[in-house]
């Protein structure tokens, strides 16, 4: 199944692909990654 070694890869390559087909979307996308990177790293979410 899928660790928290290959989640972090999947989402910065699906949101650097969404950043090139909609630039205005990079604030609100890094927002979110941090989020949820942070969420991980407390524990709160787990995979």
């Amino acid at each position: 199944m899928f660790s928290l070694s290959h989640i972090s890869p999947i989402i910065a390559l699906v949101f650097g692909i969404l950043i090139l087909v909609n630039p205005k979307l990079l604030s609100t996308l890094v927002g979110i990654y941090l989020i949820i990177t942070g969420l991980i790293g407390l524990g709160i979410l787990r995979f």
